[in-house]
């Protein structure tokens, strides 16, 4: 029986990775530099699957930024803007394109499906040409062979490709992007053979967009795509590999038809509706199933005897020799390995799996299923198991109760507070970092109140109306609030990729929420004694600490969102009794979360909105309640966004080259305060005023004079003091252009 990974952690597992970035992008190491940490780390993922027997290990999915980006960069999809002259794609151009350089913006950033994984989306036209323009996918099987190890390369598969991107600037918004299928599949060709000549014998497209709601017009594009590839990949095993939700019964019809396919992928963690599909649909003969029962999004060991139960009733459809063990999705989803110092008891982390442990749990099942059952391996994981459901760490029945009770409220506030003024606002500031215990708690908090008050002297002269303090976090505001609330875990080292080199450690919500202390009283109290003007409270959202955390299983994701908003609800009370009157609860993650087929969203976007409401239900009307959301498609819940009843809303903008502004242009009205982003934070590029003031008049055009704010596109920590402040004295210099303008025209 045969085992398989769809993909793997890059980071590392001392996220080495991601100081060879920064390191390059600061111009302190060579591009040779980068490729040797590169080249080490993958080595290193290889030989581990290899030596826990896998057979079935993939390449070409490590990645610089991310694998949508280096697809744009095979078929050499390079927006005019870069000035790209051909021939290979250098790494100047590829970090241009993802994070934008001093003359040029970068390009869109926006969420992976429903994950917190980013991807930069291809800007494609009528006119944009294609080539052959990196050879990573060949180039990283040969590495892999070299070492003795042969790989299964992965490659964004063409449809998908082309249903991720969008039209480019200048061109029409209705363009039919799947028009340029025969244009990009020609490159594909290129590709494939030179895998073919190179040894490959398997080559793996995934094709996620699968699982979404997909019209015939759609689905007859993956049925031409195929059949056109389909003599290019005679001689190859091929594996299209679906994943994050149920396959549609249309789109499973279209799959398992596909012209020269070896293989299905499917996730049955979060797709059991599938499982049913090939029990009773049927699944073509000779082929294989490619079976994804080990949970690639989540770090709770797999529960192996239901799994094993599982696989034996997928074996009795497509037999013994067809069936592949696998995980539901890629592991770059998880944290990297459980043996790293994760400052977790040894009861919760006899609960865990990260990447390095659900290798290995794929394994165990495949050779169960083949009759060599590691029954020392069982016993231990069904004891972790019943250890996990009867511990009484998991259930607070007080916490239950409250959230049982908020049955039969809608949780409105008063009507919101009327703005008359434009304020420009800051999100957040760059920060000092307290990762390791290098100092003491106290010398911690005493450089912390320094930094706060060096911030807040920097806001006044750069004479912004609203301030924040900085959100005095050791390094991520969910895992911040992970350690202060009940029912957390958290670890020391396990670090998730977000896009680039930008990484997250999700704390891990094992049992029921409470608040047993007040988390961010202190630091606001202390940072509003330092001016007169508005102080921000600053709050992760309840849908956004869910959405970023590693969140139990055993109960419905929406029962433990209301016991988070409970526990935030307290603090936003305690915050608003120490006086402060401006109180921002951000859910940058609620669309992220929105479900991947449209006959769930109602459901989900209604106990999300409520979530929200829940956390400022009885603040004061005097107090201003702010709501701040970034890199997502928001344009299809706007009206539940509206439904939140924040007072103001601050949104990602001009990074989408301000695709936001068109729902405003179709006549949706927005009455409270809104805060569309001047400049996207992240890319180091500097806007100048004039292009801030322009941004601003564009909004003026579809909103309110007096409901207006002008802010950065999100947070400010991943900015160094050297590019915040000319920016954020442009964006002020922009407002007051604004202001006065608007002034003058009276």
């Amino acid at each position: 029986m045969a085992s398989h990974i769809v993909g793997y952690p890059r980071m590392g597992p001392k996220r080495e990775l991601k100081f060879a970035l920064e390191s390059f992008w600061d111009g302190k190491t060579t591009a040779e530099d980068l490729e040797k940490v590169a080249t080490d780390l993958r080595a290193s993922i290889w030989k581990q699957m290899a030596d826990a027997g896998i057979k079935y290990i993939p390449s070409n999915t490590f990645s610089y930024y991310d694998q949508v980006l280096d697809t744009t960069a095979m078929l050499g999809a390079v927006p005019e803007r870069y000035s790209w002259t051909g021939g290979e794609i250098g790494l100047d151009t590829y970090f241009s394109m993802a994070r934008g350089n001093a003359t040029v913006p970068a390009m869109e950033m926006t969420k992976w499906f429903d994950t917190n994984y980013h991807f930069i989306v291809p800007e494609l036209g009528p006119n944009t040409k294609f080539s052959y323009a990196s050879h990573k996918a060949v180039n990283e099987y040969k590495e892999a062979k070299a070492l003795g190890v042969d790989t299964v390369p992965v490659l964004i598969g063409p449809v998908s490709y082309l249903l991720l991107s969008k039209p480019a600037k200048g061109v029409e918004k209705g363009f039919p992007l799947l028009s340029l299928l025969s244009s990009i599949l020609p490159v594909y060709k290129e590709v494939i053979a030179e895998l073919k000549s190179a040894g490959a014998s398997w080559i793996q497209f995934d094709e996620p967009t699968l699982v979404l709601d997909l019209d015939s017009n759609k689905l007859a594009a993956f049925s031409a795509a195929y059949a056109e590839l389909e003599s290019a990949l005679s001689g190859l095993n091929v594996l299209v590999e679906t994943y994050f939700a149920d396959v549609p019964a249309e789109s499973y019809k279209t799959l398992t038809s596909l012209s020269g396919v070896t293989a299905y992928g499917f996730d049955l963690v979060r797709g059991t509706q599938t499982l049913g599909l090939v029990t009773s649909a049927g699944f073509p003969a000779g082929k294989y199933l490619f079976a994804g029962v080990v949970d690639g999004r989540n770090i709770w060991a797999d529960d192996l005897a239901t799994s094993l139960s599982t696989l034996q009733s997928l074996e009795a459809v497509v037999g013994k020799d067809k069936l592949v063990v696998s995980t539901s999705c890629s592991l770059m989803h998880t944290a990297v390995d459980l043996v790293n110092k994760t400052k977790l008891d040894s009861e919760i982390k006899s609960w865990l799996a990260f990447a390095a442990q659900k290798v290995v749990e794929v394994d165990a099942l495949a050779k169960a299923l083949a009759g060599q059952k590691d029954e020392a391996y069982f016993a231990a994981n069904a004891a972790a198991q019943a250890s996990r459901k009867s511990s009484p760490r998991v259930t607070n029945e007080e916490v239950q109760k409250a959230a049982a009770a908020l049955k039969g409220s809608d949780h409105r506030r008063k009507p919101p507070l009327v703005l008359d003024w434009m304020p420009s606002r800051r999100s957040s500031t760059s920060r000092p970092s307290h990762d390791y215990n290098w100092i003491s708690e106290e010398e911690y908090v005493s450089a912390i109140k320094e930094e706060i008050s060096k911030v807040v002297k920097l806001q006044e002269e750069l004479d912004i109306d609203v301030l924040v303090h900085g959100e005095p976090e050791r390094n991520d505001m969910v895992e911040y609030f992970g350690e202060q609330l009940s029912g957390f875990a958290f670890t020391a080292n396990g670090w998730v990729q977000s896009y680039g080199s930008r990484c997250v450690k999700p704390p891990i919500i094992y049992g029921d929420v409470s608040r047993p202390n007040p988390m961010t009283v202190f630091w606001s109290k202390m940072a509003q004694s330092l001016t007169s003007r508005p102080m921000k409270g600053m709050l992760t959202g309840p849908v956004t600490i869910l959405n970023w955390s590693f969140v139990r299983n055993d109960q419905p994701r929406f029962e433990t969102c209301y016991q988070i908003a409970l526990a935030i609800k307290k603090e936003v009370e305690d915050l608003e009794a120490a006086g402060i009157k401006v109180i921002q609860i951000d859910e940058a993650a609620l669309r992220e979360g929105l479900p991947l087929r449209k006959a769930e969203h109602a459901f989900y976007l209604d106990w999300a909105v409520h979530s929200f409401r829940i956390t400022n239900c009885e603040i004061q009307d005097t107090t201003q309640i702010h709501t701040h959301m970034c890199y997502s498609n928001f344009n299809d819940i706007i009206h539940s966004i509206i439904d939140m009843d924040a007072d103001v809303i601050t949104i990602e903008n001009s990074r989408s080259d301000e695709k936001l502004l068109s729902v405003f242009r179709e006549g949706v009205k927005y009455g409270a305060g809104i805060g569309p982003g001047v400049y996207d934070i992240h890319s180091p590029r500097i806007p100048s005023t004039e292009e801030i003031a322009d941004r601003v008049n564009k909004m003026l055009a579809v909103l309110d004079t007096n409901i207006l704010w002008v802010n950065p596109d999100c947070g400010l920590k991943t900015r160094k003091y050297a590019e915040v402040k000319p920016a954020l004295t442009n964006m002020v210099s922009a407002a007051k252009l604004i202001r006065a303008e608007l002034a003058s025209a009276k």
